[in-house]
C-alpha cells in the first residue's frame, strides 16, 4: 500500500511523523505511517475500526512506544520523553471528569497539581471558561451539566495548560447527532480562538469533514490517502477511499486508452494514467448522476434501468436504480422531492468530467463506510 499525498510537504511541520510502524504481537497496528502537520492545523485521522488511527494518537501522547520510526515536535525527538513531559495533551472519550468537583475545579485541577499560582490559576480558568462558553456554570457539577457542556468542560480542562498540540480520541461519540453536528462547529471555532495544533481520531467521516483542514484516511495500519476533505471527496487515490468517503458508484472495468471499458455498460471516456488493460474502477458520485424518463418506445439515452427505491432527505432524494448487469443498483441524487417511483423505468447518464479512475487491486475485505449523511447504497 503506498501512500498518498496530495499537498506539498510542509516547510517547518509542528509534528512530524516518520516511518513509525507498530505491532501487538502478530498484528501489524502501523505499518511505516509517514505524516507532517503544520502549527495550528486542525488535523483528523480517519479510518474505519482497527486501521491503526488510535494506536497513532497513543504514540503520540506516549501512552505507546512504537518499535521503529521517530515522532518530532518542533524537531524535538518525543518518543524518548515520557508522556507526562511531552508539551501534549489528550482528551478522551469518556471525558473523565471528576464528579464530586464543581466545573471550574475540574478545569483548574492541572494548574494546581503543577503548583501554579493562586491568583494566576483563577485569571485562566476564567478566560478558558468564558472561550468554552460556560463561565455562569462555572460553580456547577458535571451531573447537572448536558452533554455537550461536559464536553466543553473537558476541552477547557485540556486546553488550559497550553500544549502544543491537542489530542482529541473520538471526542464527540458521546453525543446526539443534534449536539455532535452543533459542537463540530463549536470545535472548529474554538481551536482558531486558542491558536493550537488539534489533531482528532475518528471514525465518522462528516465529523472528519466537516472539522479538519486536512485528513489522513488510513487503512490496515497505513496511510491510504492524505489530502483536504474536498480533495478526499473529488479526487479519491484508491478504491478503498472512494468507498469509504461519502457515497459512491463504482463500476469495475479494464482501463483502456483514454477511456475504461465496464462490461455490460460499455466505454467510458474519463482520463486516467493507469496501464492498459490493468484492472480499473470507474468512481461517480451519485450527484453526478443524471436520471431522465425513458421514451414511449421503451428507451432512452444513457443507460436504462428500473427504479427499486427512493430516500426523501429533506434538501435531495437518492433514488436507486437497478441496471442489468450490474451487481449494484446506482444511486442518483436529484433535487429535493422526486417524483421517480418504484418499477418506473429510467435513463442514466454520468458527469464525465467529474469521475475519477482507480485501480482495482486485488479484492480484500470490504470496510464498512463512514455514517454519512445521505444512505452509502453502493
Amino acid at each position: 500500500m503506498t501512500t498518498e499525498t496530495a499537498s506539498a510537504p510542509l516547510a517547518a511541520p509542528l509534528l512530524d511523523i516518520r516511518g513509525v510502524r507498530h505491532s501487538y504481537g502478530d498484528v501489524v497496528a502501523l505499518n511505516d505511517v509517514n505524516l507532517s502537520i503544520a502549527d495550528n492545523e486542525f488535523f483528523a485521522l480517519l479510518g474505519p475500526s482497527g486501521c491503526g488511527k488510535t494506536t497513532l494518537l497513543r504514540s503520540i501522547a506516549g501512552f505507546e512506544t512504537p518499535s521503529e520510526g521517530d515522532i518530532l515536535l518542533d524537531g524535538t525527538d518525543l518518543i524518548a520523553q515520557p508522556a507526562h513531559r511531552r508539551p501534549v495533551n489528550m482528551m478522551f472519550q469518556s471525558y473523565a471528569l471528576f464528579p464530586h468537583m464543581s466545573v471550574e475545579k475540574n478545569v483548574a485541577y492541572g494548574l494546581e497539581a503543577e503548583g501554579v499560582d493562586r491568583a494566576e490559576i483563577r485569571r485562566r480558568v476564567g478566560e478558558t471558561l468564558e472561550v468554552v462558553g460556560l463561565l455562569e456554570f462555572a460553580k456547577r457539577r458535571p451531573a447537572k451539566l448536558s452533554g455537550g457542556q461536559r464536553q466543553r468542560v473537558a476541552l477547557a480542562r485540556a486546553i488550559i495548560k497550553r500544549p502544543r498540540l491537542l489530542l482529541l480520541d473520538e471526542p464527540l461519540s458521546a453525543l446526539d447527532r443534534k449536539v455532535r453536528a452543533e459542537m463540530q462547529q463549536e470545535l472548529k471555532r474554538m481551536q482558531h480562538e486558542v491558536g493550537m495544533t488539534f489533531v482528532v481520531v475518528t471514525h465518522d467521516q462528516e465529523e472528519a469533514m466537516s472539522m479538519a483542514d486536512r485528513v489522513a484516511v488510513l487503512n490496515r495500519g497505513a496511510v491510504e490517502q492524505l489530502d483536504t476533505p474536498v480533495g478526499l471527496y473529488s479526487r479519491p487515490s484508491s478504491r478503498f477511499v472512494a468507498n469509504f468517503i461519502g457515497s459512491a458508484n463504482l463500476f469495475d472495468g479494464v482501463a483502456v486508452d483514454g477511456a475504461v471499458e465496464i462490461p455490460g455498460l460499455g466505454f467510458f471516456p474519463v482520463d486516467h494514467a493507469l496501464a492498459v488493460r490493468s484492472d480499473a474502477t470507474l468512481v461517480v458520485r451519485p450527484e453526478d448522476v443524471r436520471m431522465t424518463p425513458v421514451g414511449d418506445a421503451g428507451t432512452g439515452p444513457g443507460i436504462v434501468g428500473t427504479v427499486v427505491d427512493t430516500f426523501f432527505l429533506g434538501g435531495s432524494s437518492t433514488v436507486s436504480v437497478a441496471v442489468p448487469g450490474i451487481a449494484r443498483p446506482v444511486s442518483c441524487t436529484v433535487h429535493a422531492a422526486t417524483g421517480a417511483r418504484r418499477g418506473e423505468r429510467v435513463a442514466l447518464s454520468f458527469d464525465l468530467p467529474r469521475a475519477v479512475v482507480v485501480a482495482n487491486p486485488t479484492p480484500e475485505p470490504a470496510a464498512t463506510p463512514a455514517s454519512s449523511p445521505s444512505p452509502v447504497l453502493v
